[in-house]
Formats: structure tokens, C-alpha cells, sequence
């Protein structure tokens, strides 16, 4: 297979975590005979530096080009002025709006190996393995926003149609799983959550009658996840709520190095990227836990790609690296940490 591979390395870690990565992706391609073709640009707080804005016109361009799109993180202090007209995170958002990319897929299957880096109790985390789909480009991120001296409003807006997407893709996801899909919403007092349960109802009742439906509260559902993780299979979600819950859900796996996702739409390109931040207070010191990138690689072959062996190789190579306690700092006791690079090369080490 010929594919092209838009790399966006962003700030903060990101660059670092992404040429860890890359070259498990080639080592990949050699072993089954593919060849990938990566080409990088800028996103986030460096295209802002370079071009002035932080989606820059060539980067979308070789996006919506592209078979996929592999990044790092965006933002970081030198950008982090609320009040400034262009930030980071815009670039991240325009993105995914252009592209379509309606479905943010986060998996969270905590290893044993690390069970130990998590604060919640290890057996509560023994079989917890949860997909949590949120909604990626509507609600409260995407609406109209004022501000004056005196007060400021972010509205809130869904649509019926997008509602209907991202609920027919996490549930023909649990319908792969184990039948049981959990919609997190807060009915009980926004608008935008009576018409998000409304028309979750209506869609599993009438394409989805074999997938279990349940419906939590978010706030509700923010204990539920920690106190019982193992009751969940499935979980969809509007976008603000899912980020926060996804965050959360990482304390589960020990660590958010370890937790990968993929933004897809209705074709076959997609986002892939590790849901931590570009954590600024480690960048450029090569300390940081590439494992979350390279398992977003790895969906990447799954989902734009259709390599279903590779991407599997790829997360049994990470697997056997946590099972010999290949440890970045963010896991590691003091003094038996790895660094990046390192932690990439055992993955390498650990293919079939």
C-alpha cells in the first residue's frame, strides 16, 4: 500500500512525540511491504509564529489531500493570553471542522503493567475497557461568543443531524463490542441535552434495536466512571463534555500518555493524536511518554488505512513494552525512567 501521511508535529511535545512515532511507522511499512509517504506543516502556536494564523491555508490544504493526519499537541504559554484574537487551539478546531471530522473515538483500556500509576484502586481497573465517542465539531466550542465589561455568553448549539451522526457511529461501534452504549448528557437542564436524548432515543430504538441504551447525567456519569468503570462499554457524548470526561477517563489508564484517539468523519481520513496536551513544562527536555502517539499510529493504520494487522502489531509491540516496564518518567519510579526516544526504539524492538 502507497499512503500519504500529513505530519503535524505542533508545539510543546509535540514535536518530540511525533519523530518517535514516525519511525515505528516506517518500521511497519518495511516489515509488510507498504510504503508511507510523510510530509510535515505547521499547526497551533509555531504556524502562528510563522504564518501569522494557526491553520495555514498549505497545512489544510495537504490535509484534505492526504489519506491521514498524524499530531502532535498545539498550544502552550507563549500563546495562552485569553483575550488574545488568535490562539492555538483555533487551528485544532478549524481542522477538524473543515475536514468533517464529527467523531472523536478515545479509547481507555488500562494496562496492568500501570495499574500501579493510577490513583484509583487496582481492582476497580481489572477488564475496564471503554470507548468514549464525543462529539467534535458542535456545541458549546463552536457557537457564537460575546463579551463586554460587564459579561460574556458562549451559546450552545446542536442539530438534530448531528446528533443523529455521532450516535450512529458509537452505537455501530458497541454493536462490534459488547452491545451497550451509555449517551452522557444533562437533560435535566439544558435544551441542547433534551433534544440530544430525544433523538439518541429515537435513533437506537429505530436502526439499533439489538445495542443496550442507557442514558446518564454528566455529572453523575464524572462519579460512575471512576467508582465503576467496568459497567461501561460505549460512551457518546456532546463535545464539552466529552473532553472533560475523557480527561477523567485517563486517571483510569494511570497516565494520559497512554491514551490515544482518532477524529473521523464519513470517509476514510481522519486526525490522529494523543489526547494529552503539549505539556510545556517538559518540552525539548525528551522525557516524555510517546506511547499515546504511537497508538494513535496505530488507529490510524485501522481506521484511514484499513490495516487492521498492522495496527495491531503495533499495540501488541506497546503492550509487550509496558509488560517489560519500559517506563517514561510520567510511570517510572524515580531514576528507572526512559526517555522518548527509548521508549519508541522497545516498541520497535517488540514488532512481529
Amino acid at each position: 500500500m502507497h499512503a500519504d501521511i500529513v505530519v503535524l508535529p505542533g508545539d510543546g511535545i509535540g514535536p518530540e512525540i511525533v519523530a518517535a512515532t514516525l519511525p515505528v511507522l516506517q518500521a511497519v511499512a518495511a516489515r509488510h511491504g507498504h510504503e508511507f509517504r510523510f510530509t510535515e506543516h505547521d499547526i497551533g502556536g509555531i504556524a502562528i509564529d510563522r504564518h501569522g494564523v494557526p491553520l495555514p491555508d498549505a497545512t489544510l490544504a495537504a490535509a484534505r489531500t492526504a489519506d491521514a493526519v498524524l499530531l502532535g499537541a498545539v498550544g502552550g504559554p507563549k500563546w495562552s493570553d485569553p483575550k488574545a484574537k488568535v490562539r492555538p487551539e483555533q487551528g485544532l478546531l478549524a481542522i477538524r471542522k473543515a475536514l468533517g471530522l464529527f467523531a472523536n473515538l478515545r479509547p481507555v483500556k488500562p494496562h496492568a503493567a500501570a495499574l500501579d500509576a493510577s490513583p484509583i484502586k487496582p481492582e476497580l481497573l481489572q477488564d475496564v475497557d471503554i470507548v468514549v465517542v464525543r462529539e467534535l465539531t458542535g456545541g458549546i466550542y463552536f457557537g457564537d461568543k460575546t463579551r463586554s465589561d460587564t459579561d460574556a455568553t458562549d451559546l450552545c448549539r446542536y442539530s438534530v443531524a448531528e446528533v443523529e451522526r455521532v450516535v450512529r457511529r458509537a452505537a455501530t461501534l458497541a454493536r462490534t463490542r459488547r452491545g451497550h452504549l451509555t449517551s452522557v448528557d444533562k437533560a435535566n437542564v439544558l435544551e441542547t441535552s433534551r433534544l440530544w436524548r430525544d433523538v439518541t432515543t429515537r435513533v437506537m430504538r429505530d436502526e439499533f434495536a439489538d445495542v443496550t441504551l442507557e442514558h446518564q447525567l454528566v455529572d453523575s456519569m464524572a462519579m460512575h466512571l471512576l467508582s465503576k468503570p467496568r459497567a461501561y462499554d460505549v460512551i457518546v457524548t456532546e463535545n464539552m463534555f466529552g473532553d472533560i470526561l475523557t480527561d477523567e477517563a485517563s486517571m483510569l489508564a494511570g497516565s494520559l500518555g497512554l491514551l490515544a484517539s482518532a477524529s473521523l468523519g464519513e470517509g476514510k481520513v481522519g486526525i490522529y493524536e494523543p489526547i494529552h496536551g503539549s505539556a510545556p513544562d517538559i518540552a525539548g527536555r525528551g522525557i516524555a511518554n510517546p506511547y499515546a502517539t504511537i497508538l494513535s499510529a496505530a488507529m490510524l493504520l485501522r481506521h484511514s488505512l484499513g490495516l487492521e494487522a498492522e495496527a495491531a502489531s503495533i499495540e501488541a509491540a506497546v503492550s509487550a513494552a509496558l509488560d517489560a516496564r519500559v517506563f517514561t518518567a510520567d510511570l517510572a519510579p524515580a531514576g528507572q525512567a526512559v526517555d522518548t526516544t527509548q521508549a519508541a526504539q522497545a516498541v520497535i524492538d517488540r514488532l512481529r
